[in-house]
Parts: C-alpha cells; sequence; structure tokens
C-alpha cells in the first residue's frame, strides 16, 4: 500500500518550508528510519524519516522548492503502485522514470493556469491572491507588487522564489536604464529610506579575474538573521551602556560547582543573575509593539546561540522558575537541539524570548555592542573576564577580575537611568552568587 510522506508542520507559525536535499531517487530501496528527505523553516533544518519498508515512488517536488505544510512531498510504496492520487492539486508531476508516472493530460494543469493568471491580473475583482506568509513578507520588505507576481506554488500560490525571480527581472531593467539629470535627485533624496541598500555582486571586484573570487549565494537562514538586524538598527533607537562587575563571587561559584561534579558553566551563572534582575525591573522583560509595550509576568530567556547554519535565540520559557541547576539544563537542551536543527520552530521566533543574553567571553572580547532581537526592548552582552585594579575599604588597591557586561537597549522604550539601573542590579546580582547555595 503507498503511503505518502507529508511536510511536517514544525511549529505553529510555519505554513511553508524548504525542501533542502531529497536523499532518494525513484526506485530506491527504502528501510524503515531512512531519511527520505530534508527540509528548513526559517531558522531550522529537519529531516523526514520513512516510516515503513518499503521502495520510494516518486516526488513531487524539487529541491530548493518552498512547500506548504502538509503537502505531499513524496511516496513510498511497493513497486508499480500508482501514486497519482497522491500528487498535489495543482498538478506538478511525480520524479518519477517509470510507466506508472502520471501523464501531463491526467492532471488540471490548464485549471492551475487559469488560476495563476486570476491571481495576477483580477487584483481589483473579488479573487483572493494566493501568496505565502514569507513571500508577503519579503515582498513588503522589498515594495514589490503582489499583483505582478506569478504563482509557481500549489494553485498559483505566491512563494518567496517567486518574488526573488521578480526582483531579480526588475533589478536587471533597472540596471540598464539611465536615470535622467531630474530624477537623479529624486533618487539620492529618497535612497536613505529604502528599506535595504542594493549591491551589485561585482561591486568592489573591477579588475579583479574569476579567479580571485568566489560568489556564494546566502543560505536561507544567514538572508533571515541579515534582515533581522538589518531593520532592527533602522527601525529602533538603540544606544549601549557597558558597566562591569566584580567575578570573585562568580568565579567562586564556578570553582564549587566543579567540586561537586555539577557541569555549571559561568554563563548558567550570569542568566540565573539575569533572571533576578528582570523580576526587579519588568519594564526591560519587555516588547515594544507599535505604540504599545508589553510587560511579561514571567522571564522567558532568549540565548544566543552559535550554530554552523547561523545565530539562533531560543527562549527559555518561565526561566524564572527554574533553580540554577534547572535553568542549567534547559540552557544546554535548547543549545544541543540549535545545533542539531531539531530546534521547536516555535521557541526561536523573534517573539518568543522577552530579553536576551548573547555571551562571546568565551572568544576574549572585551566590549561590543549587541543588536537587539526586536520586538524586544534589551539585549545584554557579556564579555570575557578582565583582571583591574579595585579600590579596597583599607585605602589599597587590589587586581581582582572583573566581568564586562554590555546593555544595549531601546531608547524607545527605556530612558537611560533606567537602563543604567538594570544592568547594575545585573552586576549586583552577580557579585551577590554565594558558593554555598549551589
Amino acid at each position: 500500500m503507498a503511503i505518502p510522506i507529508i511536510m511536517p508542520r514544525q511549529g505553529q507559525s510555519v505554513e511553508t518550508c524548504i525542501l533542502t536535499a531529497l536523499l532518494k531517487k525513484p526506485g530506491d530501496t527504502v528501510s524503515k528510519g531512512d531519511i527520505l528527505f530534508e527540509y528548513e523553516t526559517d531558522k531550522a533544518s529537519f529531516e523526514e524519516e520513512a516510516p515503513e519498508d518499503g521502495v520510494f515512488l516518486g516526488a513531487f517536488f524539487n529541491e530548493g522548492d518552498e512547500i506548504p505544510v502538509l503537502e505531499t512531498v513524496c511516496v513510498i510504496g511497493q513497486e508499480g503502485e500508482d501514486i497519482s492520487s497522491f500528487a498535489p492539486k495543482s498538478g506538478t508531476q511525480p520524479a518519477v522514470s517509470n510507466d506508472e508516472a502520471p501523464s501531463t493530460s491526467d492532471t488540471p494543469t490548464d485549471v492551475s493556469a487559469q488560476e495563476n493568471n486570476l491571481s495576477q491580473k483580477e487584483v481589483g475583482s473579488d479573487h483572493v491572491i494566493r501568496i505565502s506568509p514569507r513571500a508577503r513578507k519579503k515582498a513588503k520588505l522589498e515594495n514589490v507588487p503582489i499583483h505582478e507576481l506569478s504563482g509557481s506554488g500549489p494553485n498559483g500560490r505566491i512563494l518567496d522564489k517567486d518574488v526573488e525571480e521578480w526582483l531579480k527581472r526588475n533589478r536587471t531593467k533597472t540596471a540598464t536604464r539611465q536615470p535622467s539629470h531630474a530624477t537623479q535627485q529624486t533618487t539620492q533624496s529618497t535612497s536613505v529610506t529604502s528599506s535595504q541598500p542594493t549591491v551589485s555582486p561585482s561591486a568592489g571586484t573591477a579588475g579583479l579575474s574569476n579567479d580571485d573570487f568566489e560568489i556564494k549565494p546566502m543560505t536561507n537562514i544567514r538572508k533571515i538573521i541579515a534582515k533581522a538586524m538589518y531593520n532592527s538598527l533602522q527601525s529602533s533607537a538603540q544606544l549601549t551602556h557597558h558597566l562591569s562587575a566584580d567575578a570573585r563571587s562568580l568565579l567562586a561559584c564556578r570553582k564549587k560547582a566543579k567540586e561537586l561534579n555539577l557541569d555549571l558553566t559561568i554563563n548558567d551563572f550570569i542568566c540565573f543573575a539575569v533572571v533576578k534582575a528582570l523580576k526587579k525591573y519588568p519594564q526591560v522583560n519587555a516588547h515594544l509593539i507599535n505604540d504599545q509595550i508589553k510587560q511579561f509576568k514571567g522571564v522567558h530567556l532568549g540565548i544566543a546561540v552559535d550554530t554552523e547554519r547561523g545565530l539562533m535565540v531560543p527562549a527559555v520559557k518561565n526561566a524564572d522558575d527554574f533553580n540554577i541547576n534547572g535553568l542549567s539544563r534547559k540552557m544546554h537542551e535548547l543549545a544541543s537541539a540549535c545545533r542539531k536543527g531539531s530546534v521547536d520552530p516555535d521557541l526561536i521566533a523573534p517573539e518568543a524570548a522577552s530579553f536576551t543574553v548573547s555571551n562571546l567571553g568565551n572568544y576574549g572580547v572585551e566590549m561590543f555592542t549587541p543588536v537587539i532581537n526586536l520586538p524586544q526592548v534589551a539585549i545584554l552582552g557579556v564579555n570575557t573576564i578582565i583582571y583591574r585594579p579595585k579600590p579596597l575599604e583599607d585605602g589599597n588597591l587590589a587586581i581582582i577580575p572583573h566581568l564586562g557586561l554590555s546593555l544595549t537597549y531601546d531608547h524607545r522604550a527605556l530612558d537611560g537611568g533606567e537602563a543604567t539601573r538594570f544592568v547594575k542590579e545585573v552586576a549586583n546580582q552577580i557579585e551577590a552568587l554565594k558558593p554555598d547555595q549551589i
């Protein structure tokens, strides 16, 4: 019996996924547990296993396609079984080479084409334009008129790649036009408000041969990170305050944990202190949405994780409910899931966390300016520990360890005094850590 393999829904906010790799060909023998294909959301990658033994009968999509969740991607079963009944309604043909593949006439391609044309032309009518959330977001960011797009997805649905194709075509046309003197000033005056600067891939490479450089397309997650960081800096009033904390108690706690064979890191203790500080300053544990500030009762702590695919920021939900050991375990679980590509997409959405901590101390960074993960109103950068002089009560100077803290905040939501008092409270909580409380 043929078994359809659908595109899973990875999180309530996910409506489409990118098919990144098809690992089986028509006719291949499949064992239960074999990986059939790989796919990714905006921020995480996944693998889909075969639920039963059988033969790979065909796939309805190609690598790189954006596929709606719950759509049939491929089919496994017994050799010779007909899979035409599993084909998406758009009439996509399966990638099979045997005689059982459905012919073009078996699928409603004419109806699909008509629907596609309607989605482009009948904007003023009652016809609903089919467009994926990812494509709609990209079109809005790039000021692309949706009614000019031709959908390549099921039932003429406009996908992310359709917006990309439109941008490629129209940027090429724009680049070949010679602007008049009258329009040059207008272009200059409006360029500042552009959503994102467009630079030719060959810019800065004049006089170089093709052997001197290599052009690599941005990965899907790199595009997401790039847009998020750019939009964050363009749409908020960010500035950073730097302050250091006496790290003697912190290092003492770490030493005690090692003696007890507890897997507690310096970052675990810092995040534990941050959670306590956020409970005292709820205005920092917040989102800014339009002209409203959303303060959270619980602390949903975002932790920046460096992975091979790029930066991910999973949220520890209700971090204030955990003791130091529980918080440490949860943070390590999420970091591991991010690196494996199995993290829940709902936990890495920008709105999942109420505040974020980014720790570059392990790399020896002494000071940096972290970028806020909107709609959050602040982010804490943690720096390396540096030994510096500190005056003692008896008037002498002692060389003691200091932990650098860099708080970037949105001045639209927080005043400088509030931000300073909060980062000072973080320092106080770090200095108040007690080894005997572990």
